[in-house]
């Protein structure tokens, strides 16, 4: 391996945000791109479960994994925007769009419930990867 191809821990630091996203690769890379570009971050640190907005919003849902991982990144990374995916053509979440916006303000509300110093973002991607805020507290 030539000098170029290490990475110093210097090039690890930045800004970190949070983002809890469903496990679909293809909504991945678009929101990951549409983060550090909006809101100027450097790195996203990513927690995934099949259908995220469903999952966050189900009454009966076990969270405190969920909770521990963004404790994880806030401890260490020191994240203080944590996004909340919810994606078109979701296998996890099979709803309609109308039902997925509904669920992310529910999931908005519940993590910024339980992490109230940080922000909290929802966010809808289209089958074409268009991305578009559907609430931030």
């Amino acid at each position: 391996m030539d000098n170029n191809s290490k990475t110093s821990k210097n090039d690890l630091k930045g800004k970190f945000a949070t983002c809890l996203n469903c496990i679909d690769g293809r909504v991945q890379l678009p929101v990951v791109k549409w983060i550090m570009e909006n809101y100027k971050i450097d790195f996203v640190d990513m927690i995934t479960e099949p259908g995220m907005d469903g999952f966050l919003s189900h009454p009966l849902s076990h969270l405190d994994d969920i909770f521990r991982k963004i404790q994880i990144t806030m401890d260490v990374h020191d994240s203080q925007d944590i996004f909340i995916v919810a994606h078109d053509d979701c296998a996890g979440n099979p709803v309609d769009k109308e039902t997925h916006q509904k669920q992310v303000t529910v999931s908005v509300n519940l993590i910024k419930e339980h992490f109230p110093s940080c922000k909290v973002i929802g966010i809808w991607v289209d089958l074409d990867a268009n991305i578009e805020k559907i609430i931030e507290r």
